[in-house]
Order: C-alpha cells, then structure tokens, then sequence
C-alpha cells in the first residue's frame, strides 16, 4: 500500500513548523516512504545459514541488564555484539513507528526482562524516554525529558547543524540491572527511572523517578533555553552516564569534566581535563574506566572518596581539523576493552585514519603500550565517529567520510564508504587486515551477531534517479561478503542519522531513523 511521502525538500523550515505547531503525541504509525521505493530493489541476496562463532563474551556487568540488552553499545565494553541471532534474511518483514511530525529519532534502544524496549527518542520539543512493544512498536509509557540547548540554538539561530554534533541530553543512557533506564538530561541532573504498571494509563504502564542527582554544583550550567536566550556562563553538557564494577556511577561532559555519583551515599566527585573534549561514550571494565577526549585516551579508576584518578593517558594524533563525518577534531569511538587486555580506538590522522590498539595494564611502559597502528580507507577520505565492533581479538571498523546530518545525502547521494575487518596477531606482535568491503554505510553504529556470524550495516548507494533507499545489509564476519540486504525505506526519514542497529532478543533488528524507529525480523 502506497504512503503518502512527507514533503521535506528544506529541512530548516519544517523544523520551525513542528515548533510551531507542536509534535503530537506517539502513536504506532508507519513512517512514509519518500517517491521511488517502487524503482528499487527490495531484497538482494539469499539468507544466510546461522554459523555461530566461537569465542568468549565479554564480561558480564554486575550492575547493567544482561550483555546486548542494556545500551548502545551492548555491554560495558562496548563490544557491539549481540549474544543472539539478528535476522538470517528469509523472506524479512519491515514495520516501523513514526514518534513524531518531523524528527523523533529513537537512538540507543534496549531491552527490559520481559523483551519490551526501552528507548530514547528526539524530538524538536525534548527527548522522550519510550516503553514501546516489540512486535507493534506501539508506545507502552513515555517520560518527557527537558529539551536541549542545542535545539533552541539551532530555532533562534537556524543553524541546524548544532542539534547534529550534540551528543547530550540522555542519548546515551543505560539500562541496569533492574530495569532501570540511567541517563543524564540537559539540566545537569542524573536520573535513574524506571517503568511500572499503572492500571489507569491508557496503556498499561509508566515511568517514575526513583533518583534524581543534580550535577550543578560542578558542573557549569548557565545554558540556552527559551527563559535564558543570551546566557552570560557557561554551560557543559553531560554527554554519557556509566556504572562502574563498584557501582558507582560515571559520567563525563563535554567540556572534559569526568565525575561520579555514589548512589548509596549521593556523594558526587569529579576532575577537570582542562582543554579537552569529550563527545562519545566510554567503556568500563573490572581495571578501570576507557575515556577517549580529542586528545588522548585515558584509563581512570576512582579514589578512596570517589573522586576520579587516572591510571595512565595515551595521545594519538588528533589531526588539523574537523572532518566531514567527525562531531569534533579528535576519535569518533567509544573505547572498545577486548581480546587479551587490549583497547582499541580509531584517530583523527589527516591524510588516513589509523585503528589503534594499545595494552590495558596499568604496569605497561608508555612507550610499548601501543600494539598496532592500521590505516584504513582512502587517502584524504577516511573517518568513522561510531564504535567499533570488537569479537575475540578481531576489530572492525566502518567509513563514515563525508556525512554529516540527514541532508547530507538526499537526492540519490552517498559516502565513499567501506568496512574492514583487523585482527591482532595471536603473540601480541601487531594486527593484519583479514578483509575490506565497499559496503556503503554512512553513519550507523553497527552490530555483529556471535549466534549466527553476520554483521549487520545501514546501508544507502548512490543512485542515479535521486531515490534515496536505505537498506539493512547483513555481511558476513568471517569473509566481508555482502549476504543479504532489505529496503527499510525511502527518503530521508529513513535515514538512521547516527543512530544505531540493535539486536533484539526474539531475532529482530531495529533502527532508528530520522523519523522513529524501524524493525526488520524474518517473515518464516
């Protein structure tokens, strides 16, 4: 059945419309599909037969929901692999959810006990903390969070640019190990909320405030809103929120502060890296706390009080300037903890980007703390701002040169792209290339599958009639063979815009994309 396209040719100006007129409330409703999805292929491929690899998961967090459940990156070492299996392409079936009139991106998505998402989704009137059904995608509860500095900036200023290099306001957030969604919201504060049943909502369920931390009293927090339009302070959002082994809960902010809030005592410390920036998550192992700045990559443990110590800092080459699919001049990566006490990041290097691979311990000289320095991609066109994936001692690692924000490839454009798969020798001496792909995946934060072998990628190619198509592409691990891909959808409310795959546990992939969330699960 047709749906009408959404006629979005000038982003900027519907933006200001949905202020205008308000975002209604969410209901499970298909996002449109933009003119050509007729014109394109649906299906390429065959399915792929599950080949689950061997190889040992990642520790378990005593303090997060079961490993693939419980945040963007699937585990507190940021692996991005799912313990399931994804779909395996036979005959999929694609349904999604428009969250709102424009925008309502669901970015990172989890799972609660019972297999219901939890999810984050953003809107040009604030983020909203979603309950939706697995199945339907229909909205379960949801939680208003305040709207961002960014998004009023970008109203006042019509400089949209702003609410795509913001990586705050509860984006990344967590699920525990009761089911509780942990996040940072624009006000400074940590809130810890979780879902219940409620006989009198309309659907069952809803979401209350167990904990609320106020970070303000170290934290500058003189930010834009419509009561403050010309702040006269200074204003650092919190970009990610991480528990530790010891249960304590980090966080860092943009403008470099790293923290923690004890939640038995609510005492809350923190450190300042002066000149630094931190614009992705981190990764949290038994020996410490992996934070990546636009200057170098640091391992931190907390102090007797809390207060954060760092255990030893690592610069990489942090290159001249901001490229075209970077959020700020340094790693695009959340730190990966893998293999035999390693942590891999990418730099910023000019001319190639280079994967680099350093040893964890606190005991290793500066100077043999680095393992191996791959470039990877094109010269002059190689960037990557989403994590890596990261399985045994094998690391991969997509291209997402040249993409920007969801008009970046509209009317049939593309990246330059590629995906490659390194591994680290198995002595320690160094990492080799295994394979590369010229898959086309401009800015999702992809997803291996230990249960069947396949990696999963948002893919979109450039075509000649203007179609923009967006496809979930599933490639296989252990070779870079493109296995199958589905049409998700066409236009670019489809686009994923920097959200990322997640594998659910009953086998379906979701997206997030510009406009809502996709799912993609085998039709039988």
């Amino acid at each position: 059945m047709f749906r009408r396209a959404l006629n979005c040719a000038v982003v900027p100006a519907l933006a200001a419309c949905a202020v205008m007129y308000g975002v209604p409330s969410a209901a499970a409703e298909e996002i449109p599909l933009a003119p050509g999805h007729r014109l394109v292929s649906h299906y390429d491929g065959a399915p792929a037969a599950a080949a689950p690899l061997p190889g040992q998961a990642p520790p378990q967090h005593p303090f997060l929901a079961p490993n693939g459940r419980s945040g963007m990156h699937s585990d507190a070492a940021g692996s991005a692999t799912s313990p399931w299996s994804g779909p395996l392409g036979k005959n999929p079936r694609v349904t999604s959810e428009k969250i709102a009139a424009l925008g309502g991106e669901c970015a990172t998505a989890t799972f609660d006990s019972a297999g219901r998402l939890v999810t984050v989704c953003g809107t040009f009137g604030g983020f909203k903390v979603k309950l939706l059904e697995p199945r339907t995608l229909a909205t379960l509860a949801e939680y208003q969070l305040p709207q961002r500095s960014s998004t009023v900036q970008a109203i006042t200023s019509l400089d949209f640019s702003k609410i795509f290099k913001d990586t705050s306001g509860g984006a990344y957030f967590y699920l525990d190990d009761q089911d509780r969604a942990v996040l940072a919201d624009s006000r400074q504060h940590i809130l810890r909320l979780s879902h219940v049943p409620d006989p009198g909502s309309a659907n069952g369920w809803r979401f209350q405030v167990d904990d609320d931390w106020d970070l303000t009293g170290q934290v500058p927090h003189d930010c834009v809103d419509w009561t403050n339009l010309w702040p006269s302070g200074t204003c650092d959002p919190v970009t990610s929120v991480m528990p530790d082994w010891d249960g304590r809960i980090w966080w860092v902010t943009r403008q470099g502060r790293v923290g923690t809030v004890d939640p038995k005592t609510s005492v809350i410390r923190s450190v300042r890296l002066a000149g630094e920036e931190i614009q992705n998550s981190f990764s949290v192992g038994e020996d410490g706390v992996s934070i990546v700045t636009d200057h170098a990559l640091y391992s931190f443990r907390a102090g007797a009080d809390g207060t954060p110590v760092a255990q030893w800092r690592q610069t990489y080459d942090r290159g001249t300037g901001t490229k075209p699919g970077s959020v700020n001049q340094g790693s695009g990566t959340t730190p990966d903890l893998f293999g035999d006490g390693y942590v891999a990041i990418t730099d910023n290097a000019d001319d190639r980007m280079n994967v680099l691979v350093y040893k964890r311990g606190v005991d290793v000289p500066a100077d043999q703390r680095l393992v191996c320095k791959v470039p990877v991609f094109g010269s002059g066109a190689s960037t990557t701002d989403n994590s890596l994936i990261t399985w045994g001692n094998s690391i991969v690692v997509e291209n997402n040169y040249g993409y920007e924000n969801v008009t970046s490839l509209v009317l049939g454009k593309s990246v330059v792209g590629g995906v490659s798969r390194i591994d680290v020798r198995a002595d320690g001496s160094g990492c080799d290339t295994v394979w590369q792909s010229a898959i086309r995946s401009p800015s999702v934060v992809p997803k291996l599958s230990t249960a069947n072998g396949l990696l999963y990628f948002y893919e979109k190619e450039p075509n000649f009639w203007g179609i923009d198509a967006w496809y979930l592409t599933a490639v296989d691990f252990r070779t870079g063979e493109r296995r199958w891909r589905q049409l998700t959808g066409t236009g670019p409310l489809y686009d994923n815009n920097w959200a990322p795959i997640t594998l659910g546990p009953d086998g379906t992939a979701y997206v997030g994309v510009f406009n809502g969330i996709v799912a993609v699960r085998d039709g039988g």
